[in-house]
């Protein structure tokens, strides 16, 4: 093996030991566990829209993302699409048809050019087995997963526009742990409508109408929170009303 052979491979192991080490599933493993997950784990690199896999499949794999976003959506048979949530780096998906052996319940696709982490099920569930404090971590993920779900039902049913857009805005710039001189949401109107339920122009009048509050800032293919404070009221103002 060449020089650059050796020091491609170390960066590899480096970076999926990164994202695997720094993920609450896997933080509490032995290292030596740890060596062994990542030997099981293989990088692929995606292009924008690549499908990972498609509603229907089998859960074969878990996948955890180095770097991009995946996209997990659901559409209608009349061209509606749902957008159910946006995978970022250092966080992990599939995990349930991968631990039930069911089909899949949505689409995955590569949102933006992606680097991720591919674990085969016939590997990853005798892995499982052999680290009885994997077992208790997936059971607080998918509680987690439960809760969000709910969640976003709650919001679907129970919040008018404004509300919803505004919890989508913070749910996503504190999921991905944006800098506070930035929090720039690399996303379309058309990909934020599919997230909340609502029409893209529907979307963009209420946008158009915060930018001029200065709250928000629009850019092409993105959107700058500038003052997430009157949007966080809007959000808790609701949750005072429910309660």
């Amino acid at each position: 093996m060449t020089d650059e052979k050796k020091a491609n491979s170390r960066s590899s192991s480096s970076g999926k030991l990164t994202v695997l080490r720094q993920h609450p599933m896997f933080r509490e493993l032995e290292p030596e566990a740890l060596d062994q997950l990542c030997r099981y784990a293989k990088p692929t690199s995606l292009k924008r829209g690549a499908t990972i896999f498609s509603k229907g499949d089998a859960g074969l794999s878990l996948y955890a993302v180095i770097s991009g976003t995946v996209k997990i959506s659901v559409s209608s048979p009349d061209g509606r699409n749902a957008i159910l949530n946006l995978i970022s780096a250092g966080e992990i998906f599939g995990e349930v048809a991968l631990l039930d052996g069911r089909e899949r319940t949505a689409d995955a696709t590569a949102n933006t050019s992606c680097e991720i982490l591919v674990i085969d099920r016939r590997e990853f569930l005798p892995f499982v087995k052999s680290q009885p404090v994997l077992a208790m971590k997936f059971i607080e993920l998918l509680c987690d997963r439960l809760r969000w779900t709910s969640d976003q039902v709650e919001q679907v049913i129970l919040q008018d526009l404004p509300r919803r857009l505004a919890s989508a805005l913070l749910g996503l710039t504190e999921k991905r742990k944006l800098d506070p001189a930035s929090r720039t949401i690399a996303i379309t109107q058309q990909e934020i409508s599919e997230m909340v339920g609502m029409t893209r122009e529907s979307i963009n009048k209420q946008l158009r109408a915060w930018a001029g509050r200065d709250w928000v800032r629009l850019e092409h293919g993105a959107i700058v929170l500038l003052n997430p404070e009157p949007l966080r009221g809007l959000v808790e103002a609701d949750e005072d009303e429910d309660d």
